[in-house]
């Protein structure tokens, strides 16, 4: 058996990881690359290190698109297997598929326009809603905990890892000419105590195991506190009659910031203000959302109980066209508005910022992680001139960041997690999905508590297990 990284190696985004055993070749899920626009166009759209039509299948963790979102360039340069996912995820990606191809294909056409003019070649689209169509009939649903034999030899089990809708810890036990290989593919580990989702769940244990890392040595903010400081910012925006813009990912943090803002109106923690959803994708996932309880923990199931609708109160409305998006720019009184992307590269979120940044009583929540170049985390290192559509503008608003909403473990919770495995069994924790920096600290904290061999794995690296 050996395992090749092909990507979010020391790098936090384009998640994929290709294995081969038993005379089969298949993928731990298969991302979109984030980052500089002129990389990312390039490795989103090249197979060096593997061809996609010799890839038997693919396991996938979570539906978010640094997961999943290169899943129909596989299916348009070749793949002809099987997607297997929970249930939930397949829901999720049948929706935030669609909207990437719709992302696409303005992208393209806004870039072959500027080629056009400069006398270059057009370039291939990365792929089409068709290509999203084909890849969704490639999908196998799996209920959480139910073993299955995917090929001769090659059994999987999905764990919940709490971290969105449908997310997975993914144990493998592999028969391999009559050795018995057990291996762990974390995805994304979620956190104890969050909203929505139940806390992420250990799977046995393991003598190989890909471990995320993008909290490695950054710690968050008790998520108990969240709430409370959720409710200080809206309050100071009442009172500076305000905006609060909130980039954030449509799948899981905006349904988490949705029931959260219910909460503190119901419970009068904070003045009631007009809160704007805006974002297509968020209205098609929360809707999936209502319909997967089976994933929510009892906190919400209680919530329920009492309430019809956990993500939809009075002072919310979900936006969906242009023009009601464009009306939002008119908006004086204080209000929330909530769009994507959490990183701030593309979508609705851009115009928010470009006509409310330089505002001084308005406020940007950052909510989540943010990428290495992207607008998001430049914002969240403190700059105070940025470019939003080629337009420079200064950060006059203020800038407050909220880790504790994060749907990541930091630190301590990874520890926590990869500490309740037998120290004795494991060989080696592959680290990826973490910048460089973060892996090398988690490495340092592992070996502290016992894990005597842990791997940084550079993109192309290559191990036989």
């Amino acid at each position: 058996m050996e395992i090749q990284f092909i990507g979010a190696a020391q790098t936090v985004t384009g998640s994929s990881h290709l294995v081969k055993t038993n005379g089969y070749t298949f993928l731990f899920d298969s991302g979109l690359y984030q980052g500089k626009r002129k990389v990312a166009f390039e490795l989103n759209r090249t197979f060096d290190l593997f061809d996609p039509a010799e890839i038997d299948f693919i396991i996938l963790s979570h539906a978010h698109i640094d997961h999943a979102g290169n899943l129909p360039s596989l299916v348009r340069r070749g793949f002809k297997g099987e997607i297997y996912s929970t249930f939930a995820t397949k829901d999720l990606c049948s929706v935030m598929l669609l909207d990437s191809a719709h992302i696409q294909e303005k992208d393209i056409e806004f870039v072959n326009k500027k080629r056009q003019k400069q006398g270059k070649n057009p370039f291939e689209i990365l792929y089409t809603e068709d290509d999203v169509h084909e890849t969704m009939s490639r999908f196998v649903g799996v209920n959480y905990h139910r073993e299955i034999e995917i090929r001769e030899g090659i059994k999987a089990t999905f764990f919940d890892a709490g971290h969105i809708l449908g997310s997975s810890l993914v144990y493998l036990s592999i028969n391999e000419k009559g050795r018995i290989i057990q291996f762990g593919y974390s995805g994304d580990i979620g956190r104890k105590n969050m909203p929505i989702i139940k806390d992420p769940e250990k799977i046995p244990d393991v003598e190989f195991f890909i471990s995320e890392s993008t909290y490695g040595g950054r710690f968050h903010e008790s998520a108990e506190n969240s709430e409370k400081k959720l409710a200080e910012v809206i309050t100071k925006a009442f009172n500076d009659k305000g905006k609060i813009i909130i980039p954030a990912f449509s799948v899981g943090r905006t349904q988490e910031l949705v029931y959260a803002i219910n909460k503190i109106f119901k419970e009068k923690k904070a003045p009631k203000i007009p809160v704007y959803v805006d974002s297509p994708l968020s209205v098609n996932a929360t809707n999936i959302f209502r319909q997967h309880h089976e994933c929510f923990d009892s906190e919400i199931s209680q919530f329920i109980l009492i309430n019809d609708d956990p993500f939809g109160f009075n002072e919310l409305k979900y936006i969906s066209t242009t023009e009601e998006s464009k009306k939002l720019n008119d908006v004086r009184e204080p209000s929330i508005i909530i769009s994507s992307s959490g990183m701030c590269e593309a979508g609705r979120i851009l115009h928010h910022l470009l006509n409310n940044i330089e505002n001084p009583n308005n406020i940007i929540l950052m909510v989540g992680f943010a990428a290495a170049e992207t607008l998001g985390r430049k914002l969240i290192e403190g700059a105070k001139l940025v470019k939003i559509f080629g337009m420079e503008r200064q950060v006059n608003a203020k800038v407050i960041v909220m880790n504790s909403f994060s749907a990541h473990a930091d630190s301590n919770e990874l520890i926590e997690y990869v500490n309740q495995f037998d120290k004795g069994r494991m060989q080696n924790i592959f680290l990826v999905h973490g910048d460089y920096d973060q892996q090398v600290k988690y490495k340092e904290r592992l070996h502290h508590i016992g894990f005597n061999n842990v791997t940084i794995p550079s993109r192309g690296d290559v191990f036989v297990l």
